[in-house]
């Protein structure tokens, strides 16, 4: 066909033009269908047959798998055939799978024949798979790791107020105050203190969903011993259905923060051998627990000199979830006018998997403050980013000698010598 103007003729083939096109969708639909080939995962089913006592009612399975709750304590009915249990799951093949058994609840776990705490099962998933196990009983798991503390392994010594009340927090929660060994040796010595959110998440890895806990004991034991550290007291405040809101430092974080140093500190304060004051005293907690030690850092200098903050949920927009656009909250309040304490000490750090991975450029915002402030950068407050490292208890294990060890360096910690027992 001939097509002329008055800059002269174009030639232009419309047959042609129509096999190009039919030939670039053949193209783009091979490449998708190659795609979908590389990047769609084969599914396995993986089914679980459990031995329960004939007396057993319901029974549940929560696992980490997303499209199962995840870790959902009700989500997952097993078929109930008597003392015989099974479910059948359909798990992406090379995945890590983890569960555990309950009652409807996760606090209501199951047991081994030997009568111990059952932990949670793992296992990769390579292959269609039939699991199977033998259940003794149900407990609920708090009121048995309390009961049967030696079952933790914790070095020290472990003790345990259960549903202290607060005038100002709507719910009950469980603190746990760890003693260093030294503590039963040198009746004469009194020690700093660490103030860690999440308690149960601190020393027995029964009590922590995933199965693994801090490891804070064997941590302060190691760097103790390595003289990188002195000996300290840990009071770990359990964390409660509220914690979004009770470590929110614009919701309940502030009344969290009056129960910590109006109620819980002076008790403490008078049942153990502490040194008290904002440099003895320490703050230390990972994601919104993170958060809320910097705050009452920030807020409260003349109480806490320093904080630990691990994978700090910086990115918290006052809703549990996160959508597109949202403003960081943090931020707002990272004013020309905004004042900061210049004697205290601060950990941060971050990694770069799940809601880590989003927490780089707020953090390194409220460093930059810091520095604004005349905070000095490696002697007032570090941050460290650790590549590959996910947002979980694991992860904070692995590098808890990180923030124990300049938060409690000799030259900023001078506790270390024994200290006459005189009352606070």
């Amino acid at each position: 066909m001939q097509v002329t103007g008055e800059t002269g003729a174009t030639s232009i083939t419309r047959p042609r033009r129509h096999r190009l096109l039919r030939a670039a969708v053949t193209v783009g639909l091979f490449v998708a269908c190659v795609q979908c080939l590389t990047f769609t995962r084969i599914q396995r089913t993986v089914t679980i047959d459990v031995n329960v006592p004939p007396d057993t009612s319901d029974v549940y399975l929560a696992c980490n798998v997303p499209e199962y709750g995840p870790w959902d304590p009700k989500r997952l009915p097993m078929r109930d055939t008597g003392a015989h249990r099974t479910l059948s799951l359909r798990v992406t093949d090379g995945s890590e799978l983890e569960y555990k058994y309950t009652a409807g609840s996760l606090d209501v776990v199951a047991t081994e024949r030997s009568g111990e705490l059952m932990m949670a099962r793992r296992i990769t998933v390579d292959d269609d798979m039939q699991l199977s196990d033998d259940v003794g009983g149900f407990v609920n798991r708090i009121d048995f790791c309390i009961g049967h503390p030696q079952g933790s392994g914790v070095i020290g010594r472990l003790e345990y107020v259960r549903d202290v009340r607060s005038k100002f927090l709507k719910l009950t929660r469980n603190v746990e105050v760890w003693l260093p060994p030294e503590y039963d040796k040198h009746p004469e010595q009194r020690y700093a203190v660490i103030y860690m959110h999440d308690g149960q998440s601190l020393f027995d890895s029964r009590l922590t969903d995933p199965g693994i806990d801090w490891g804070v004991d064997e941590a302060i034991v190691r760097n103790v011993r390595a003289g990188k550290m002195p000996p300290v007291i840990v009071v770990g405040a359990w964390s409660t259905d509220e914690r979004w809101s009770e470590y929110s430092p614009w919701h309940e974080g502030p009344r969290y923060g009056r129960f910590l140093i109006e109620e819980l500190m002076p008790v403490v304060n008078q049942r153990y051998r502490t040194l008290t004051g904002p440099e003895n005293t320490t703050l230390m907690g990972s994601s919104m627990g993170a958060l809320i030690s910097f705050w009452m850092v920030w807020k409260h200098p003349d109480v806490f000199g320093a904080a630990g903050c691990l994978s700090t949920h910086f990115t918290w927009g006052g809703t549990r979830w996160w959508y597109p656009g949202q403003t960081f909250l943090i931020e707002k309040e990272l004013t020309p006018q905004a004042t900061f304490p210049k004697d205290v000490r601060l950990y941060f750090d971050y990694g770069t998997h799940d809601a880590d991975k989003s927490y780089e450029p707020p953090t390194k915002k409220v460093a930059a403050f810091l520095a604004s402030r005349g905070l000095v950068e490696g002697k007032k407050f570090v941050v460290k980013k650790f590549p590959g490292a996910r947002h979980s208890e694991a992860a904070w294990r692995a590098r808890l000698d990180e923030p124990l060890q300049f938060l409690f360096a000799p030259q900023a910690r001078a506790t270390s010598q024994l200290t006459p027992a005189t009352a606070p």
